[in-house]
């Protein structure tokens, strides 16, 4: 059995350690505290002996547990990333346990209210241990439960070598929360055949479709001078952006008027002045062909602004970011059958799960490691009502240990 209590200290020591990402910064990884959980991580994975331990000069840590079941099995990777999202404070997080929840409103201490009509996965979860934060900051379980999930799982592994499993690769990554947690991947040295990212919500989901994704930064470029003279001489290229935005489709198009597998338009940044201001999109849909739609008409509502708007110029970049996981994972069925099965012969509910996002495993499998994600445990990420249940970490580990052992009849 797992020990659920030494899961639950894990935790809480974590998410603990400030990790936000940044996206401004050029570093990688972008936050030093990604450095000093990953520093923490190696020193415990020695500690409990899993072999082949390091962080490498990216921040990156590595660990290998050796197969229990003798040789030519296909070596399996686990992977989550050390970064927590800068959406919301991430520093000096308090993290708070909830036993036996009640089914009702959970108060932090700020007076921050978790309300179950606005986090209907509560509802489940009566009964169980919850961790939150003191309502100042967001825990953290996106995806320090993933980390804690596979650290307990190592240990209780090398505590118990009768349970059968091949090579099993362990990888942290960093900077995942601003679309960077693969760059510095070396898929050669991983060696596996499969992986798993566990940075999914909840309990029992299988995530097997993403998002294919783009970003785009439409830049109006204006004349700035002396407002006192300015008269026939000013082009305001603030205006421009502001009615770029309004001339956009709001219609379901966008992330607050779509749902299901329906893509959108989103714009999440506008900055700059009267000489310059650029507005950052991003694109996303279940098609990759939509993205080009997408594109298609941001560039044709930008020009149709620049047109109206004498002296107002424009310029596009679009940067390709990460496609579907759906059709990379076709490639080697095994990677969902057998996570599949594991819950299955655990007899525990399951669900495939499309998501309307993407994560590391997005772009790993389209380099070629088909890597479906899995459940952690983790809810409302990216929020100050973020929070995790131990419960369901719990289950993830169980849920590894069984299908590791799936794997470890597979031959390479």
């Amino acid at each position: 059995m797992i020990v659920e209590s030494r899961l639950l200290d894990r935790f809480l020591r974590y998410v603990r350690i400030g990790t936000a990402a940044d996206p401004t910064s050029t570093a990688y990884p972008s936050s030093s505290g990604q450095w000093e959980l990953g520093r923490l991580l190696a020193k415990e994975l020695v500690e409990c002996g899993a072999e082949e331990v390091h962080q490498d000069n990216h921040g990156l840590v590595w660990a290998t547990l050796p197969s229990t079941a003798g040789p030519d099995l296909p070596t399996v990777a686990l992977i989550a990333h050390l970064d927590t999202s800068a959406e919301a404070p991430g520093s000096h997080v308090n993290p708070q346990v909830v036993e036996a929840y009640n089914g009702g409103k959970i108060s932090l201490e700020n007076g921050t209210v978790i309300d179950p009509a606005d986090s209907p996965t509560l509802a489940g979860l009566v009964g169980k241990t919850l961790i939150t934060t003191d309502g100042t900051t967001l825990l953290g379980a996106d995806d320090k439960a993933g980390v804690a999930i596979i650290m307990e799982l190592a240990q209780h592994l090398i505590e118990r070598p009768h349970l059968p499993h091949g090579p099993v690769k362990i990888l942290f990554t960093c900077d995942e929360e601003i679309g960077r947690g693969t760059d510095k991947i070396d898929l050669d040295k991983l060696g596996a055949t499969a992986a798993y990212t566990l940075d999914g919500g909840g309990a029992g989901m299988i995530d097997v479709e993403t998002f294919s994704a783009d970003a785009m930064r439409v830049r109006f470029i204006g004349h700035n001078i002396h407002p006192a003279i300015a008269k026939g001489r000013m082009v305001n290229s603030l205006r421009g952006a502001a009615a770029f935005v309004e001339a956009l489709p709001k219609r379901d198009t966008t992330p607050e008027t779509t749902s299901d597998r329906l893509g959108f338009i989103h714009v999440h940044d506008i900055h700059g002045g009267v000489g310059q201001c650029d507005v950052d999109l991003i694109l996303r849909s279940f098609e990759a062909a939509e993205l080009d739609t997408f594109a298609d008409l941001i560039t044709a509502t930008a020009k149709q602004v620049v047109a109206e708007s004498p002296g107002l110029q424009v310029e596009f970049q679009r940067r390709r970011q990460y496609r579907n996981l759906a059709e990379g994972l076709r490639k080697l069925p095994a990677v969902v059958d057998l996570a599949i099965l594991a819950f299955e012969r655990l007899g525990r509910p399951y669900q495939t799960a499309i998501v309307r996002g993407g994560t590391d495993g997005s772009q790993l499998t389209e380099k070629g490691l088909p890597t479906p994600n899995l459940s952690s445990g983790q809810h409302n990420i990216h929020s100050v009502q973020e929070f995790a249940c131990l419960e369901e970490m719990t289950a993830a580990a169980e849920h590894m240990i069984e299908l590791l052992g799936l794997w470890s009849d597979q031959r390479s």
